[in-house]
Formats: C-alpha cells, sequence, structure tokens
C-alpha cells in the first residue's frame, strides 16, 4: 500500500470539474469499491484524463497490488490496440463514453464516469513482486516501450518531493498535466501522501475556466513544462492577481535562460517561489531541484540532487569528471531510479536491471557552487562542416533571442534544418544562426510549417519532423 488514505479521512482530497469535494474517507470507499471487483494482483490499462474516476483507478489499483499502465485516453486507436496486443491486460479502466469501443470488453463495473472492463485475457504475463506501475516515455507516448516503476521507487521520491518542496496538509495543487504523464503523477503522489488537495480540471492554461477554477478553488501551486511557461509569458501571467498561489514548479525538459530569470523575478517580487526541476520517467519523476532562494543567482541551472540522490558527471571514457564547468554525461544515482524497460509481455517478470544508477543521456555540467546544468542531449547532435552543433543549443538561442516564436532544430550532418511557424522571421533566423554558428548560410535550411509537433507534455516529436528532411 502506497498511502493511507484514512491517515486524513476528514481532509479534503480532491475538488473536481464541477466543484464536488470529495474526502479521503470517500476516496479511500471509491477505491475499495472497484478494486474489490478485480480481486486479485494482475495488469489493468488506465485510460487516463485529469477526472476522479481515473484517479480513483491510479491510487486503487496501486493501493491493491494490481499494477496499472497509465496511457492517455485520446490515445490513436492503433497505437492503443498495439499496447493491448502486446501487454494482454487483464481489465481495462476507460471513461464510460468509450466502452462500447472494446466490443470484445464486459463490463463489470461503473462509477463516477468511468467503466471496468474484463479483457478476454486472463494472467497471461508473469508480474514481478516489486511491479507497481507502467509508464510510457515522454519520448515514446503509445509505444509498447514502457518503464518499469516499483513501489520502493514511488514512495522513495514521493518521501524526497515532499520534503524538499516543505509540502503540508494546506495544499492545493490545480492539475496542468496529463495524469499518464510523470510529473503529472509525482503531483499527485506527493499531495497524496500528506493529505494535501487537488484540483482536478481537464481545462487548459488558455481556457477561462482553469484560471476560473483557480480561483475559487484557491489553488496554492501548479507544474508546468518549458511549453507551459512560453503560453504563461503570452497571458501576461506575470499581470495576474493570484492570492492564493504560493508557488509554481518547473521540469520537463530545459527552460530557457531567458524566461527563467523573468519568472524568478517574478516570484521574489510577489512573494512567490519558482522551483525549477529536472526528471526522467526512468528515474521515477525527479532527480534535482533548483532551490526557489536560488532561482534568480542560478537561472539556468537545474539545481542541485534532490535529497537521497547523488549526481556525476563522465567523460567519453567512463571516467569521472571533477573539474567545474567541464561538460559530460550525467549520472544519477538514487532509490527512485526505475527496474529497467518493458517492450513485450515477457519484460514483466524482470527484476532491477539499473542497480539504482542511470546514465542519462543529457550532456552536463556543474559550477563551482556544485549546481548543475544541461547544456544537450548525448544525441541530439549534427555534425556540420566538421563542427559538432547542439541542436538543443540552438533551439534555446533562436527562442531567446526573437520573442513569441516557436521553433525546432533538427537534419542530419551538413545540414540542420530550422522549423519555423512563422515565416517573417525566417530571413532574420537564417542571419543570426550564420553571424552565432559561424558556419556557412548552406548550412542551414529553414522550414515553415504551421505548428511544432509536441507530446501532451509539450515536449517536441522530432520523430514527426523527419519527413521534411530525412
Amino acid at each position: 500500500m502506497i498511502w493511507n488514505l484514512n491517515n486524513f479521512k476528514n481532509n479534503t482530497a480532491v475538488i473536481t470539474e464541477n466543484g464536488q469535494k470529495i474526502t479521503y474517507e470517500e476516496l479511500d470507499r471509491y477505491c475499495r469499491s472497484l478494486t474489490d471487483i478485480i480481486g486479485k494482483r494482475c495488469l489493468v490499462f488506465n485510460l487516463c484524463r485529469n477526472e476522479i474516476g481515473s484517479l480513483v483507478g491510479y491510487i486503487g489499483f496501486l493501493n491493491a497490488g494490481i499494477v496499472p499502465v497509465m496511457l492517455k485516453a485520446d490515445l490513436d486507436s492503433e497505437l492503443l490496440q498495439e499496447c493491448i496486443d502486446t501487454y494482454k491486460p487483464d481489465y481495462l479502466n476507460v471513461p464510460s463514453e468509450m466502452a462500447e469501443e472494446f466490443t470484445d470488453c464486459k463490463e463489470v463495473y461503473k462509477n463516477l464516469g468511468y467503466s471496468l472492463l474484463k479483457t478476454k485475457y486472463e494472467n497471461v504475463f508473469e508480474l514481478n513482486d516489486e511491479l507497481a506501475l507502467l509508464l510510457t516515455t515522454s519520448g515514446s507516448t503509445g509505444s509498447p516501450k514502457l518503464v518499469r516503476q516499483s513501489y520502493k521507487n514511488i514512495e522513495a521520491n514521493t518521501k524526497s518531493i515532499a520534503e524538499y518542496l516543505n509540502l503540508d496538509e494546506t495544499e492545493r495543487a490545480i492539475t496542468t498535466l496529463p495524469m499518464n504523464y510523470t510529473y503529472g503523477i509525482s503531483i499527485i503522489n506527493t499531495h497524496l501522501w500528506i493529505g494535501a488537495c487537488l484540483i482536478l480540471t481537464e481545462k487548459g492554461l488558455m481556457q477561462k475556466d482553469f484560471w476560473q477554477q483557480l480561483k475559487e478553488h484557491n489553488a496554492t501551486s501548479f507544474g508546468g513544462v518549458p511549453y507551459t511557461y512560453e503560453m504563461l509569458e503570452r497571458l501576461r501571467f506575470f499581470r495576474m492577481d493570484l492570492p492564493s498561489l504560493r508557488y509554481v514548479t518547473q521540469a520537463g525538459g530545459k527552460l530557457s535562460p531567458d524566461l527563467h530569470e523573468k519568472f524568478a523575478k517574478w516570484a521574489l517580487e510577489k512573494n512567490k517561489k519558482f522551483i525549477v526541476m529536472y526528471g526522467q520517467t526512468e528515474a521515477t519523476a525527479r532527480m534535482s531541484y533548483l532551490p526557489a532562494e536560488k532561482s534568480l543567482e542560478k537561472y539556468g541551472s537545474m539545481g542541485i540532487a534532490i535529497p537521497g540522490g547523488k549526481f556525476s558527471l563522465i567523460d567519453v571514457n567512463g571516467a569521472e569528471i571533477t573539474t567545474p564547468e567541464t561538460v559530460g554525461e550525467l549520472v544519477y544515482e538514487g532509490d527512485n531510479v526505475t527496474l529497467g524497460y518493458a517492450q513485450c509481455g515477457d519484460d514483466l517478470k524482470k527484476g532491477d536491471e539499473r542497480g539504482g544508477r542511470l546514465v542519462t543521456g543529457d550532456m552536463a555540467k556543474f559550477d563551482k557552487d556544485g549546481f548543475f546544468y544541461i547544456v544537450g542531449r548525448k544525441k541530439r547532435f549534427l555534425k556540420i562542416f566538421g563542427n559538432r552543433v547542439n541542436l538543443d543549443e540552438s533551439e534555446r538561442l533562436i527562442k531567446s533571442n526573437f520573442d513569441n516564436i516557436d521553433c525546432a532544430c533538427c537534419g542530419k550532418d551538413d545540414s540542420m534544418c530550422i522549423f519555423l511557424t512563422d515565416s517573417s522571421y525566417n530571413e532574420r533566423v537564417l542571419n543570426f544562426m550564420t553571424l552565432k554558428t559561424g558556419l556557412n548560410r548552406a548550412a542551414f535550411r529553414i522550414q515553415d510549417i504551421e505548428e511544432i509537433p509536441k507530446n501532451e507534455a509539450g515536449k517536441t516529436l522530432y520523430k514527426a519532423l523527419e519527413q521534411y528532411y530525412a
């Protein structure tokens, strides 16, 4: 059992989109009613929305030793069927209006807008005793490749995050991230762990209803990925009066230093906290945080390791780097490092393949005070006319020098493709990149695109752009 909900039985656990308040005692009752129908350890697909039926599935399954695979409810039907065929779950927990789409399943329970469907499968694959939860990686939404998280992983990371954020039961977090996304789940985990409240909403930042909910229910925090903060700046967030808000968090990718500095200054002026964090699904959720009091001084930094964790950098030969301002591959160690991946049903019986150590694939450096800075992905480089060019850094340069621009940089050796959503910037961006890199104009190609493809966490889907230059 991850959460002892009855420790906080009279506290409000959830406020739904229609304003319904659900106590921890009621939440526990809803969870038990659902999982009693299953009555055994098995695999369940939970098709997620930021709604109470989805949340009850997630909490109930974990507490009852049932292993959920968290997938977004609007996942492409072919991708969903591929996942079902691969992992053969015993049950599906789906929004009730979707139930009739699964013609070979039988509805065995219905409550809170969700239906529990029995599939034709019965414990097809053996589940390792440590296996608690399965999530898609941020780069493989809908792919059968899943991250295997253990009960120890979830508990260790939840305790650590609650500790460094100094959370208590007066907190009220409003959902800005999908429930199937590791960052969104970590916010749920920490708030239920300390008896706080979740304000569930499917509304987005661009909708008036979201801000009405935030104000009406006195939300104290929300989290966002870099794209969230880019949108907030456009929404003139800095002018908003949000007295109940105590802090905001950012993870899910590197925020541009310029935007980091702006939000750090806003937090200082408004007596709020802005906390930048770094994580991966492969480390359950969080690996680092930048203490709020250092947010402005160290803007651009991902901070220091979370309580119980440790960072190091390694060079191309695997030797540890001990000199500040030297770039190497980031390595993390801690109890939140997950068991490994699953790519087929037989992988669900595997144990711990990582031993608490994760080589992240991110390139980073640390300063003289021990604060870490991400400089790019190990594989996000091109060789252009013999020069090694960091694609992530190229994107950050463009975004920080041109206001309200969305872009993506990718391509192949000797040809960087720069995708822009506003053609009026084409010539200026081309001149800028030529000047900044010292490379010939022939190294760059500007590609107009209506919208940069992103997943539900706001991360660019570079794979979808390959068609333009492959």
